[in-house]
């Protein structure tokens, strides 16, 4: 699932009046920027979407082309899990004593109906400075840059001081049962730079914005409402109705204020995007990341709903089934309700919560298998944000680098959960307009390869030493 700047964040951040001093062109052998090139067209004709068992080829053909680099093929294991797989690669550090830098991935997309598509969406095309394919982003693009990457790496020689591991997961976008795996077997890690969140914002004349640096996710959880009664003729109404009784509890949950959280990470968040956001909202940013106590702004972000939600968790009903006959009073009425937790507050106290907003201990409140756990945020580690803003002042001298907060769920969450800090640091830039990630025709920008690989070199070379 890429996670990108947000629209709000994006546009809160652009720069009002001062222009940025001008982008530096990546130095990159074009050798190195057709190689992934063609690891990304290559990787894209893999249809690796859950039940078509396509993972193990395109981790085969991934593994081909690190060995291709130098790897030995003892640094290399593919292990299926089900009708997906994970891959793991090592590349040796010099120093045993410090622990690995792990690269998080993931090799699945979601499915995608040619019928639906302008071009076949698992034939790779080329055309008008894009790249056109499912995954072609969401998580292509980035694999593709970081194969390059450390086979390049490889080839010339670099040994990095810690041992680089790339882990490849093959389910993040359906149960992430290989997220699990991989976090279990990585859990020793020093950190985890994940290229599935974060990365660079660009205006539409392709001026940068600024650049994300995911450090927490609220975590995804979905619970079941539901109540039931013996039912009986709809000539005879009881005051039991199952369908009344949980829209009373829907409407109870609607009107219920969720407390106000906040982190490092989303103080220093709003207070970058206060600087560019006029008016009451951004007055009001500005003084909720200096004092996340201010009553005052507290309520003028919450009345706001495109930034209200950085504030707390939400829970919202999102499906509803009842009835089994229109002649015949309800035996069973259900919702569903999707919360995103924010970090901090376990699923189980949601749950809790969710009980008691309803108030009628007739309405089961049930947690239901969405293949997520809890997960807390991560410190924002200096030498991170030194690494990324070296790599990305590079190219963009003086942007702004902005901690954020995720909304959805990637593999960051079971790293998170096991111990292990994780950043998502993509290092794709992109303009709103070119984000198809999940939706039809997808498509990556032929202009971001060589800006991602210059990054990646860059990052790594830091963190790794």
């Amino acid at each position: 699932m890429k996670l990108l700047l947000t629209a709000a964040f994006a546009a809160a951040l652009a720069a009002p009046a001062l222009a940025a001093p001008p982008a530096k062109a990546p130095k990159v052998d074009p050798a190195l920027h057709a190689k992934a090139l063609e690891i990304l067209k290559r990787g894209i004709a893999f249809p690796t979407v859950a039940g078509r068992r396509q993972t193990v080829a395109y981790a085969e053909y991934l593994k081909g082309e690190l060995l291709a680099g130098g790897y030995r093929a003892d640094e290399i294991a593919i292990e299926p899990l089900g009708d997906t797989a994970f891959l793991i690669a090592r590349y040796p550090g010099t120093d045993p004593k410090k622990k690995p830098l792990v690269i998080s991935g993931h090799m699945d997309v979601v499915e995608a109906d040619p019928k639906d598509w302008a071009r076949d969406p698992f034939t790779p095309v080329e055309e008008n400075g894009y790249v056109f394919g499912r995954g072609a982003v969401d998580n292509k693009f980035d694999v593709s840059m970081m194969v390059a990457t450390l086979a390049s790496l490889r080839k010339s020689g670099w040994k990095p001081g810690r041992e680089v591991v790339l882990a490849l997961s093959g389910d993040e976008e359906t149960s992430m049962k290989t997220t699990a795996v991989l976090a279990e077997r990585l859990k020793g890690a020093e950190m985890v730079l994940n290229i599935d969140g974060g990365g660079g914002g660009l205006n539409e004349d392709g001026t940068p914005i600024s650049f994300g640096v995911q450090g927490a996710e609220k975590t995804y959880a979905d619970f079941r409402l539901a109540v039931t009664d013996p039912g009986g003729h709809s000539s005879r109404p009881t005051p039991t109705n199952a369908i009344y009784r949980l829209a009373k509890a829907l409407d109870r949950l609607e009107a219920y204020a969720w407390p106000t959280a906040s982190n490092e990470i989303t103080r220093a968040s709003l207070a970058a995007a206060a600087k560019n956001t006029p008016g009451a909202i951004g007055q009001a940013l500005a003084k909720f990341a200096a004092d996340p106590t201010d009553e005052a702004a507290i309520a003028t972000i919450r009345a706001d709903p495109v930034w209200s939600p950085a504030l707390h968790t939400t829970c919202v009903a999102t499906m509803l089934s009842g009835g089994h006959a229109p002649n015949a009073l309800p035996q069973r009425a259900e919702a569903t309700v999707n919360c995103r937790i924010f970090p901090g507050t376990s699923s189980a106290a949601v749950r809790e919560t969710l009980a008691q907003v309803v108030g009628d201990k007739s309405v089961t409140v049930t947690r239901l298998d969405d293949g997520s756990i809890d997960s807390p945020a991560s410190p924002l580690r200096p030498d991170v944000l030194a690494a990324v803003t070296k790599a990305v002042h590079a190219r963009f001298p003086g942007l702004p680098i902005v901690p954020s907060q995720a909304s959805g769920a990637t593999d960051s969450m079971y790293f998170r959960a096991a111990g292990v800090p994780s950043y998502g640091v993509s290092g794709l830039f992109m303009k709103e307009s070119d984000e198809f990630s999940h939706g039809l025709n997808e498509r990556a920008p032929v202009s971001a390869i060589d800006g991602d690989l210059a990054y990646w070199d860059s990052v790594l070379r830091d963190l790794a030493k």
